[in-house]
């Protein structure tokens, strides 16, 4: 039923417009006044509309709800990863910096207007239960995701270790939504896990890229030097979902001499315009590498399988990787919270845009699904009630590392088609180089 409404007292007009004036001038007096006109007619009636809210809405509305509704949904009709974090919010990410938080374990986004699995994360319950890259969560406890932010499904994913929380997926190939009941718990980003393989052929393992990502690779290619030199590696960047700028360019310069262009950022503004290029000459220059990547791998991932396919540097293998190639900045704000803000977009040195286009390998591998027998899906179901050991980093001993490791390998037709081209490669130079003498 709808009836007019008599206009009642603006009892909070003064101060929104007040407010957003204030801030009108402080960052946009450059602007032309018909522009800034505009704006202030527009911000009159939000005042209006926020004035008769919270005078005849049928229950209470605090002013406080009332202006971070309409801040969310300023910033959700810019882009999908833009987003107002609120003083818990805030809070939580800064947690999840420092490299240990609780949860699932599963990097997200929104794409089309759905919320969407970017990676699960190695080793932790979504991974084990099985939540694969580009599952797209319906609801979460049975509400729906609709219209909801990315602040919010954080809020509600995660909780104390220990509790459950539903997940409805819709998957490509799957006729009917499916449900994952997973166990919240302590998810430890251990960033690189490394192994020497046959033919003294290197396999390094990226999961996100952390703070000391690079000098894990670094640590995991010296152990490999000591017991001779390689014939290739094999950079793992399948389900990662990225992580810090800085890191993936100088892994990127681990395998490439100084002065090549990484990567280049362009915003509105020139501060956003920056060029990332390598520092210094590289030891690893010559080594045959190949880079695995699927559709998990995300941001800084790709910006590593970007910039080494484009230089002619490595093959790039597997299917092609998600497509999130822009720059967030975070902004902290006077009363505690942030603001994440798109203000960039990555490109590749040959000037491609990353973002919702992703890379397309050299060579096109597909994994194929292998539906796990009885034994296999306890063995998950007993991992993710926290009843077996928390995966190949937390104490597990090394013979059953390497067990659990061969095990997957052999089901692992990319990576077996990346060890098998570095082999090919090997073996032609070693052809080649006989001929010539």
């Amino acid at each position: 039923m709808y009836r007019k409404l008599k206009n009642k007292p603006l009892r909070s007009s003064l101060l929104v417009v007040s407010l957003v004036a204030a801030f009108l001038f402080s960052g946009g007096i450059k602007k032309v006044h018909s522009s800034l006109g505009n704006s202030y007619e527009k911000l009159k009636i939000f005042a209006e509309v926020t004035s008769l809210i919270e005078s005849s809405y049928v229950e209470e509305v605090k002013p406080d709800r009332l202006i971070e509704g309409a801040i969310q949904g300023m910033l959700k009709k810019l882009d999908p990863h833009s987003s107002y974090l609120s003083f818990d919010s805030y809070k939580a990410m800064k947690v999840e910096a420092d490299g240990e938080f609780g949860g699932l374990g599963i990097e997200i986004t929104i794409r089309d207007n759905l919320l969407t699995v970017v990676s699960p994360m190695e080793d932790t319950p979504a991974y084990r239960i099985g939540v694969q890259a580009g599952d797209i969560i319906v609801k979460i406890n049975n509400e729906s995701t609709r219209g909801i932010s990315l602040p919010d499904v954080v809020k509600k994913l995660r909780g104390p270790v220990k509790t459950k929380v539903t997940i409805t997926i819709l998957r490509k190939g799957l006729k009917t939504l499916k449900d994952f009941i997973i166990t919240r718990a302590i998810i430890k980003m251990k960033s690189v896990w490394s192994r020497r393989m046959e033919d003294n052929i290197g396999y390094i393992r990226i999961r996100n890229f952390a703070k000391t990502t690079t000098d894990e690779v670094k640590k995991g290619l010296g152990k490999f030097s000591d017991k001779g030199p390689l014939k290739g590696l094999v950079l793992d960047l399948r389900n990662n979902p990225g992580g810090l700028l800085n890191q993936s360019v100088e892994v990127s310069n681990i395998f490439l001499n100084k002065g090549a262009l990484i990567v280049y950022t362009e915003g509105r503004t020139p501060d956003q315009n920056m060029t990332f290029k390598t520092q210094k000459n590289s030891k690893y220059v010559d080594l045959p590498l190949v880079i695995l990547v699927n559709g998990g791998s995300a941001s800084a991932s790709e910006i590593v399988a970007g910039a080494l396919k484009d230089l002619n540097r490595a093959i790039v293998m597997g299917t092609k990787t998600f497509g999130k190639g822009s720059v967030q900045t975070i902004i902290p704000l006077s009363d505690g919270s942030g603001l994440r803000l798109t203000t960039a977009k990555y490109f590749t040195p040959s000037g491609k845009i990353i973002d919702n286009n992703g890379i397309d390998p050299n060579i096109i591998v597909d994994n194929p699904i292998v539906k796990p027998d009885v034994k296999e899906k306890e063995s998950k179901e007993k991992l993710n009630a926290g009843l077996e050991s928390e995966g190949p980093d937390n104490n597990t001993p090394k013979d059953t590392k390497e067990a659990r490791f061969l095990k997957g390998y052999k089901k692992d037709i990319q990576l077996q088609r990346a060890v098998e081209l570095i082999k090919g490669v090997k073996l032609f130079q070693e052809i080649l180089q006989k001929q010539a003498s």
